[in-house]
């Protein structure tokens, strides 16, 4: 386990600001989160921990030790990819040992650790079997116990579950968040996907044009924004906004509702017209317009709208959010 820092860390690809000057600390055994959109640089700052791509300007810090300099193979770090990248014609055992058997360790000290790491993983019933003949989701445990086997002081994972089904995948989060705390390695791990970023985070890194946006547990990161891109990005739906004279107002869809069901009298009012309708089980998106702004609401079954009506909605002034118009950031009042 590691304590990682980056100090003003840069990354340019000719005139491509990819990293863009970027401060981290992730505590000894934290599990963090870089999130953001395709292009937002997560991945490069990913490359740039694992030695695969070197900073431009500025010092990676992995226990206490610069690495700018040091290989990828001395820097006690384990990767693993959104593609398995498992050889198909090696047994799951073979595949999880490869890194061992690499370092040219005894057989017997090879067998104990891939035991351990398959242990972990759930996967030891599956060791005498090939890649083909295992579920997508054990495969990815397959690459994870391969990464771990090592026992890493940091273990990165890019996009590790974007090939499973979203079954698979809500049951592998579960299962990954759950094993991390058990063994505790510090763990960096990239994704677009919001809802991985809320479930497994310890705290998580919203990165947009190579910077890092907002950092925070996920609570703040929802509910706390720091600007408005974090206010846009994160959430689904995302928050919605209004522009009020030199301030931009922001509240998310589940506080904006009829102003008959919310308990409070302090609130902000909008007359709101119902463009459409979404239907998705256990609640309702609702669409629609607040003067020349498009907002939604997160409505329960039970509250009858139609399409075409307008409704007198309400949402708290303590859910109200307020943003810069001129930059975008947070304004407290």
């Amino acid at each position: 386990m590691a304590k990682v820092e980056l100090i003003g860390v840069k990354k340019y690809f000719g005139h491509v600001k990819a990293v863009d000057g970027v401060d981290l600390v992730i505590k000894d055994g934290e599990f963090v989160v870089l999130l953001g959109p395709s292009g937002s640089g997560k991945t490069t700052l990913m490359r740039l921990f694992a030695g695969l791509e070197r900073p431009t300007e500025g010092k990676i810090i992995i226990d206490g030790e610069v690495v700018n300099e040091m290989p990828p193979r001395l820097r006690g770090i384990a990767m693993v990819f959104q593609s398995y990248a498992l050889y198909p014609h090696k047994t799951v055992f073979k595949n999880i040992a490869f890194p061992l058997m690499v370092e040219g360790l005894a057989r017997e000290d090879i067998k104990k650790k891939v035991e351990w790491a398959a242990g972990l993983l759930a996967i030891g019933h599956l060791l005498e079997r090939l890649p083909s003949q295992v579920s997508g989701g054990e495969r990815q445990r397959v690459a994870i116990a391969r990464a771990l086997v090592r026992r890493p002081k940091v273990l990165l994972m890019d996009e590790p579950l974007s090939n499973l089904d979203a079954k698979v995948r809500h049951t592998a989060r579960e299962e990954l968040k759950l094993f991390q705390r058990e063994i505790g390695v510090t763990t960096v791990y990239v994704t677009h996907d919001q809802t991985e970023a809320m479930g497994l985070g310890d705290r998580i890194a919203v990165m947009n044009e190579g910077v890092i946006r907002q950092i925070g547990v996920p609570d703040d990161i929802y509910h706390e924004p720091a600007n408005i891109f974090v206010a846009g990005f994160v959430g689904v739906p995302p928050m919605n906004f209004i522009d009020h004279d030199s301030v931009i107002l922001g509240f998310r869809p589940e506080t904006f509702l009829p102003s008959e069901l919310i308990p409070s009298k302090d609130l902000i009012r909008f007359g709101f017209k119902v463009e459409r309708v979404e239907n998705l089980g256990s609640y309702r998106l609702c669409y629609g317009i607040i003067g020349k702004s498009k907002v939604i609401s997160n409505l329960s079954l039970r509250y009858p709208v139609k399409e075409g009506e307008e409704y007198d909605f309400s949402v708290r002034v303590e859910d109200v959010r307020y943003f810069d118009k001129k930059n975008g950031n947070r304004i407290e009042r």
